[in-house]
């Protein structure tokens, strides 16, 4: 195998492929990157029999061939090398790195015993990328980080018709967002529940691909999702379990809310939590024209501030999480947020919150985006 390619286009293409390689791989061959160089083009991939990244560029190949090496090493090398064209040789069981002056050697890893990569040949359908990235930074972070319970660390696909949901929980708060779907199954309704580190790391990468193709299969084999971008593929097994009916949390509608202004509210609520313990909640109270937010720290550290809100209906107090607070205000995206007060079957126990985004005071909700948060447990 020999091929030369652009220095810029080949780290490029490494740190997309290397990007989700498992820091501790089951077996040393998993740690590799794949690379097959053929008809003018190269392909670099990887796979740890759960997720693969595969993309292909264009190249100068003299001889076609594969190889698999070291992932994190190649992955250091594409990223640190001068800016020349890179001549890749593979030889007597070496891969040869050559960049202007710069030279690496480096063992090849025996290729016969890589497993096979997937590919994915249907499309169930498109998403506009911008607005793929825009929801999967809005819903991506109520996901939970807790691995005792798998099926809350995924993110949940839904698919009608015309429209793709996505949902996430860690059981205190809930985050749904809605957007476009171009069918190419024939309408049929899907869906898939992906680990959210897969979900976030393809908003990211995918966010300028203008659109993303997903695909979700199903078969005796296997069941995955694939995510491609202009030249680059994602796949990953799907988490199996049932996602709780976290959409029954949700109510109909909300007449009783406060509208802020978002980033008053992120500052004062920074501000006020500087004094909080961890895990501790503030304390928000809501009137005509105002919030107050209070914090009562440990060793008698105290902290308040007022900030304007416009309040419809009755005035309110609620205990909330910052941080959790925090996360929902930044997913909204907008310059104002719309907080709303849910009730519940006891008068003096307030129910969840529903943060929406809102364009103006004025305006009404936009509710393609749903944040509900509450500091106990919303579900069980």
């Amino acid at each position: 195998m020999r091929f030369t390619v652009n220095r810029d286009v080949f780290s490029e293409a490494v740190s997309f492929a290397v990007k989700l390689l498992p820091q501790r791989p089951t077996q040393p061959l998993l740690s590799g990157a794949l690379i097959e160089a053929s008809d003018g083009e190269i392909t670099i991939s990887s796979f740890d029999y759960e997720v693969s990244s595969r993309t292909v560029v264009t190249a100068d190949v003299q001889e076609p061939g594969r190889a698999l090496v070291s992932g994190r090493l190649l992955g250091d090398i594409a990223n640190r090398l001068p800016q020349s064209d890179v001549v890749i040789t593979l030889l007597d069981g070496r891969v040869t790195v050559k960049c202007g002056s710069a030279s690496f050697s480096l063992p090849s890893m025996p290729v016969e015993e890589y497993p096979q990569i997937p590919r994915v040949d249907t499309v169930s359908g498109l998403v506009p990328a911008d607005a793929f990235a825009d929801a999967v930074s809005q819903v991506g972070t109520a996901a939970s980080k807790d691995d005792v319970t798998p099926v809350i660390t995924g993110v949940q696909f839904e698919v009608t018709q015309n429209s793709l949901t996505l949902t996430a929980t860690d059981r205190y708060r809930v985050a749904i967002r809605g957007i476009d779907w171009e069918n190419s199954n024939g309408g049929e309704e899907l869906t898939a529940l992906v680990p959210s580190k897969i979900v976030t790391e393809v908003g990211k990468t995918f966010a300028s691909s203008g659109q993303v193709q997903v695909s979700i299969v199903r078969n005796d084999e296997r069941e995955l999702i694939a995510f491609t971008g202009g030249n680059k593929t994602v796949t990953s097994l799907l988490i199996k379990g049932n996602y709780p009916p976290v959409r029954r949390l949700f109510p109909e509608t909300v007449d009783n809310y406060a509208v802020v202004n978002t980033a008053d509210l992120i500052e004062a609520t920074n501000r006020v939590g500087l004094v909080l313990e961890r895990e501790a909640a503030l304390r928000f109270s809501f009137r005509e024209g105002s919030v107050t937010l209070e914090a009562a720290g440990s060793e008698t550290a105290q902290a308040s501030e007022t900030i304007d809100a416009h309040l419809a209906g009755e005035e309110m107090t609620v205990s909330l999480k910052p941080q959790f607070l925090l996360d929902g205000l930044r997913s909204t995206h907008s310059e104002f947020a719309r907080i709303a007060f849910t009730r519940t079957d006891n008068p003096s126990k307030p129910g969840p919150v529903l943060i929406t985004s809102q364009r103006s005071k004025d305006e009404a909700s936009d509710e393609s985006f749903r944040y509900l948060l509450q500091p106990n447990l919303l579900l069980r």
